[in-house]
Formats: structure tokens, sequence, C-alpha cells
């Protein structure tokens, strides 16, 4: 790899833990992570935006390819904008659960107990769209090609709803499609690609998730260490 002085730094900042301590935090990220749950009853209970903006900062510091950060978060708080928002998104789902779907996918989701009402919506306080910039660059106004566009938001976006737990917030992903409709609601041009949308909030005092989503695959069948 290539430095100079000119187009590098020292990294300075980096933690140096004892072994004993990074297998410590690594367990309790983990422990902390393992109570996510995909949330479909929110209450609405308002969620101060410095909070959600805190959770957005994290996604933003993603790796992506070239550091052009290839995303848009467009933190939707509007009852108004959230009802055009679940109003596009339920006629989407109407034609995907009317047969849009096919026979396999609907038997998928037959567990998850979901359809095409999606109240939580509009109850819940934050919906953030979240859109993938085809062009773009890091500095304002820049306007080139991006490069691995769908794994950079695809990081981002689990950063984001990883911050949300850590934060204190239910999350759950909502993805109809098709979601163009998104870019006129959140003011966004043609050239972003909305990726899905984020439900953000607290969950409902009776909120429930299926036992489907309780299945986690154990270490033996999603790893190898070779």
């Amino acid at each position: 790899m290539k430095t100079s002085a000119d187009t590098h730094v020292p990294l300075t900042d980096f933690p140096a833990w004892p072994e004993s301590e990074m297998r410590a935090r690594a367990l309790a990220f983990h422990a902390q992570m393992a109570s996510r749950r995909s949330v479909r009853s929110f209450s609405d209970r308002p969620v101060p935006r410095d909070i959600i903006e805190a959770c957005v900062l994290t996604a933003g510091g993603a790796p992506s390819g070239a550091n052009h950060q290839p995303w848009f978060f467009a933190c939707a708080g509007s009852a108004q904008i959230k009802q055009e928002i679940r109003r596009a998104a339920e006629a989407e789902e109407r034609a995907f659960y009317a047969g849009k779907a096919g026979a396999d996918w609907l038997d998928a989701l037959a567990p998850i107990g979901t359809d095409a009402d999606k109240p939580y919506m509009e109850t819940a306080p934050w919906l953030i769209c979240i859109f993938a910039q085809r062009r773009g660059g890091v500095n304002a106004g820049d306007d080139r090609k991006n490069y691995y566009i769908h794994e950079s938001v695809g990081i981002a976006t689990g950063l984001l709803i990883a911050a949300c737990h850590m934060a204190g917030l239910a999350t759950l992903v909502h993805t109809p499609n098709p979601m163009a409709f998104l870019n006129q609601i959140c003011g966004r041009p043609e050239t972003e690609k909305p990726f899905l949308i984020l439900v953000a909030g607290y969950p409902a005092g009776d909120a429930q998730v299926p036992k489907h989503a309780l299945i986690k695959k154990p270490a033996a069948q999603i790893c190898s260490f070779l």
C-alpha cells in the first residue's frame, strides 16, 4: 500500500485492551444484541431527534467503497409524512399478498404472521428511509460513480440497527417492493434508490414476537475456522 504524509495520518485512537477485556466486551455485546427483536407493535412514545441522529452518525461511519459513503437517511418523524409512506407502502403490500409474492415466499412468511396492514408505520415515532446513492463522492457536490453500493449501504444499515438497539430502541426492517414512492415523499433525487425503511421506536407494552423468529442458527451452522 502506498502511503505518504499527504495522503495518510497515523492510527492513534484505536483501543488497546488486554485479551480478557476484549473477550468480556465481545461476550457482553453479543448478549445485548441477542435480545434484539424485530417488532411490529410500537408505542407512540416520542423518541428525541438527537437520539436518532446519534444512531445515524454511527451508521455513517460504516466502511464503504472508496469511502464514497453512498447512503442517505431520510428520518421521517412528521405524522403527515409517516401517513403518506404508510399508504404508499400498504398499496404495494396488498399487491404482494394478493399473489405478486408467489406461493413459496408467502409460505415462508406464514410463521411470522405478517399481512398488508402496517399501522405501526404511523404509530412508531420514526421511519428512517435509507437510500443508496448511485453517484456521489466524499465531498458535497461530487458527482462520481459510487462502488459496492449495496454492500456499503447494507453494512451501514446493520450498524444503524445495532446502534438503535444499544440506545434502547426497537426496530423493524420494512421493504415494500417497489419503493420508488419514497423518492417523491422524502424529496430525494432519482439517482438514489430506496434501500429499505427502518421503523424505530419503543415497543408497545403488549408487543409480541413470533416464536419462529426466536430460532437462531448455532455457530456450527454459520461459521467455520480454517
